[in-house]
């Protein structure tokens, strides 16, 4: 049985999501002196055109944050851990055996190639993100939706090692019975949608292709030109007016 399509594409997910993390950005920084640096993530290849409307709308840079699932060698759609580029772990010790060690050859074997895998894309992308100074920043991290968590999690836990003030989590849809263990990855939780039947991220979408690494990569770049041209502009119009 598969569940009611919620929204048209990633594109359409990621503009309603940017009005939602920009209503409560906007009230949480109302009160403050100076407004915190704040920079949007995404879990490619899927989580980069939702991520792209949100950094839009909040004209600040869009990153990349790679993290791969650690699939069983004899189930692999089954995920039993997630890890990062920077190699950050996690496993899902509920779906491991007391065999299971994580001295057991086929458990570093799996780890090594989710390793590799997630390096390679985020060498890959790299390129197209700018450099930026993440000490105090707001970092909004986003997927296309949750499914696990495990991959969203691990990759809050590498973030939250570059001393940003704090990590929101943010997704148009995840699973109603995961959101309290969400809640222990970032210091928000953002959801657009959160079913109690859930069957995979993609039956809420009614388009949701596959994305190749060179549509993610310039997505990626033309957000971030779009974000210096902007930005360019605005700092001459300011000098001018001076």
């Amino acid at each position: 049985m598969k569940n009611t399509p919620l929204f048209a594409n990633r594109t359409q997910a990621g503009e309603q999501l940017a009005q939602a993390i920009y209503t409560i950005l906007t009230q949480q920084t109302a009160d403050q002196l100076a407004k915190p640096l704040t920079i949007v993530y995404a879990l490619p290849r899927g989580g980069i055109p939702v991520a792209a409307p949100v950094a839009r709308l909040l004209n600040c840079p869009l990153m990349v944050e790679v993290a791969k699932k650690i699939s069983h060698p004899e189930n692999p759609e089954l995920a039993i851990g997630a890890v990062t580029a920077s190699g950050n772990v996690l496993w899902d010790e509920h779906k491991l055996s007391f065999r299971d060690t994580p001295k057991s050859n086929w458990r570093q074997a799996a780890l090594d190639a989710a390793t590799s895998q997630a390096k390679f894309l985020q060498a890959q992308l790299s390129p197209a993100c700018p450099q930026v100074n993440t000490e105090g920043a707001t970092m909004i991290l986003v997927d296309d939706g949750i499914a696990t968590g495990m991959t969203i999690a691990v990759a809050a836990t590498s973030l939250k090692a570059l001393s940003p003030a704090e990590v929101w989590l943010c997704t148009p849809v995840a699973p109603l019975e995961l959101l309290p263990w969400l809640d222990q990855w970032g210091d928000r939780v953002i959801v657009l949608s959160a079913p109690k039947r859930f069957f995979s991220v993609s039956n809420f979408y009614s388009e949701f292709p596959q994305l190749e690494t060179n549509e993610a990569f310039e997505c990626l770049l033309q957000q971030n030109e779009q974000m210096l041209k902007k930005n360019t502009e605005h700092r001459t119009q300011n000098t001018e007016s001076n």
